[in-house]
């Protein structure tokens, strides 16, 4: 398979589950969607292009300069990482109230309000330091577009899937219960496979 697609595919497999998964960030898009309407809230579902970046930058700068035994063992890190994200995902799956989203109750507030929730929110600088960022540098080192394959795959599908979801709850005012559950089911399967492959390539290294 081609260097850019398979680094896009799993830019866009990892953003998915970023999505759909609720937290302090989407709690706030979808109750500003539902407030204030969607076509007002659209814009601040491009606050990760904003807080993103910077974080990115840091652990690239860390991780260019570390040996590549260190690397291969943070790439078996990620792996267990996205294996406990699809297992967060099975979890949810159980609890339908999760699925269909209760998100009514974070303040609606404006784009620059968004960038700073999710600037606060642990989990970017998580996912770039164990999954992201260590992936962004082997995509580089291949190839700079596989590199930028996995960059234009994580926030073209985050970005695009954040703004389905708005316009659903601004619509709707829910996500429908039985595409909830396809969303984290294709969310699920793709993050196993994705994480075992991780943690395969990581082992091979130490053979």
């Amino acid at each position: 398979m081609d260097a850019f697609l398979l680094y896009f595919l799993q830019g866009a497999t990892l953003a998915l589950t970023a999505a759909v998964m609720p937290g302090p960030f989407q709690a706030f898009l979808l109750s500003r969607s539902l407030s204030s309407g969607w076509k007002r809230t659209l814009p601040a579902a491009l606050a990760p292009l904003v807080t993103d970046g910077p974080i990115l930058a840091l652990v690239l700068l860390i991780l260019t300069h570390a040996p590549l035994w260190f690397l291969e063992a943070l790439r078996i890190a990620g792996g267990i990482f996205i294996l406990l994200l699809a297992k967060g995902v099975y979890r949810t799956l159980k609890t339908p109230a999760a699925a269909t989203g209760s998100f009514n109750k974070a303040p609606a507030k404006n784009l620059f309000s968004a960038v700073a929730i999710n600037a606060l929110n642990p989990n970017p600088y998580i996912f770039w330091s164990v999954v992201g960022g260590p992936l962004v540098l082997s995509g580089w080192r291949e190839t700079p577009w596989a590199g930028a394959g996995f960059l234009s795959g994580f926030f073209g599908t985050f970005i695009a899937s954040l703004a389905i979801l708005i316009v659903l709850f601004g619509t709707a005012g829910r996500l429908d219960p039985r595409s909830a559950k396809v969303l984290y089911i294709v969310s699920m399967v793709a993050l196993t496979g994705f994480g075992l492959y991780q943690i395969g390539r990581g082992v091979l290294f130490w053979l």
